[in-house]
């Protein structure tokens, strides 16, 4: 029906609809381009428009943040948050570790009483006993030859009588092995070595930074026979004199330049022949000019000779007496280059702890 009425109407009257529409569409378009000319023209009118629309906008498609917004914190290292402050580090034979602040050790004279060092159990002796700070590392050799290392603030404060911490809970030791040999390190330098002796007189020197890793589980840091064991781990520059000490009163010197640089899976070399059976390395130490050799034998008895009375010999002999063994002293548990105005912090197997300077032990001869 509106198609035919559509057909009925006079051509000119479509036309004059037609314009009318048009007309009016552009008086419409007019009043737009000027509200919006006006709007443009006027910066008032103009964020006005804009807030209303993003107010629409928000009504529209606004719901809860799904995004987290965080300040980035950029490095941090939790080192900033800790003094590097100076700390006594002790381990037993049983295998606990602690670290106590330096300042509440005392200097004493050579004779005194000491202070209780640590709380030991029945049985349980102190192995270990190093002055380093909190930032050093501490890099642990067990005595199958392998490495771990800890920064010393890794380790757990504790007062001068708790026990401390078992070493098991901070490293991932294997059932046959006990750390040997400790020492502290602030860094990993290219021109370093570590020396190493073992129990069969075995001798070793590889380049510091071959150790340099973060692994957990640790590396290997010497080969070793199933007979023997690693006594000690030392590092130098590789020039220097070398000491090898053995619990019947052994001792050899040698150039460090005769044991060549070898790789951390290397046995190494003969550094020292024993004379009797039984015998076995206890220290290694580095030969010092105008400085003494402290040794300390399992009776608590102290002797200090003068490391020029230690003639330098081929790697592998058999060495000269350092200190006459007896039934009274008992054998040599450990040695120690010192010079007169060094403080020494020495600790029985019973814990008690005491710090003397090195000028109070008087001075004597090889024999």
């Amino acid at each position: 029906m509106q198609a035919n009425h559509i057909l009925d109407m006079q051509l000119g009257r479509l036309t004059r609809l037609g314009r009318a529409d048009l007309e009016t569409e552009a008086g419409e378009l007019r009043e737009t381009i000027a509200e919006l000319q006006s709007i443009l023209g006027d910066d008032v009118k103009l964020r006005a428009v804009i807030i209303e629309e993003l107010g629409e906008v928000r009504e529209k498609f606004g719901e809860e943040r799904r995004s987290v917004l965080e300040i980035d914190p950029g490095e941090f290292d939790i080192e900033d948050l800790i003094d590097d402050d100076p700390l006594v580090f002790t381990m037993s034979a049983s295998g606990y570790v602690k670290t106590v602040p330096a300042d509440e050790f005392k200097t004493q004279g050579r004779g005194g009483r000491g202070i209780a060092g640590t709380k030991l159990k029945d049985e349980d002796t102190l192995t270990h006993l190093i002055q380093t700070t909190a930032h050093s590392y501490l890099m642990f050799f067990s005595t199958r030859g392998r490495v771990y290392r800890l920064k010393a603030h890794q380790i757990p404060v504790a007062s001068r009588q708790a026990r401390g911490t078992a070493i098991v809970n901070l490293l991932p030791l294997q059932d046959d092995e006990e750390i040997q040999a400790i020492i502290d390190t602030r860094d990993y330098e290219t021109n370093r070595y570590l020396f190493f002796a073992t129990a069969k007189g075995r001798v070793k020197k590889t380049r510091f930074n071959a150790y340099d890793s973060s692994l957990r589980a640790g590396l290997i840091a010497i080969k070793l026979n199933d007979d023997d064991e690693l006594v000690e781990v030392i590092p130098t520059n590789g020039m220097f004199d070398i000491l090898l000490s053995s619990r019947f009163g052994q001792t050899i010197r040698f150039t460090e330049d005769k044991v060549r640089e070898m790789g951390r899976n290397a046995a190494g070399v003969i550094g020292l022949k024993f004379k009797k059976a039984g015998d076995a390395v206890v220290a290694c130490d580095i030969a010092r000019e105008g400085s003494t050799l402290l040794h300390i034998t399992e009776k608590g008895y102290g002797k200090r000779t003068p490391v020029d009375d230690y003639p330098t010999k081929g790697r592998g002999g058999m060495g000269v007496v350092g200190i006459k063994i007896t039934d009274d002293k008992g054998p040599v548990v450990g040695t120690l280059v010192v010079d007169d105005d060094d403080e020494i912090l020495a600790m029985t197997s019973a814990g008690v702890l005491i710090r003397t300077r090195a000028e109070d032990i008087s001075q004597q001869g090889r024999t």
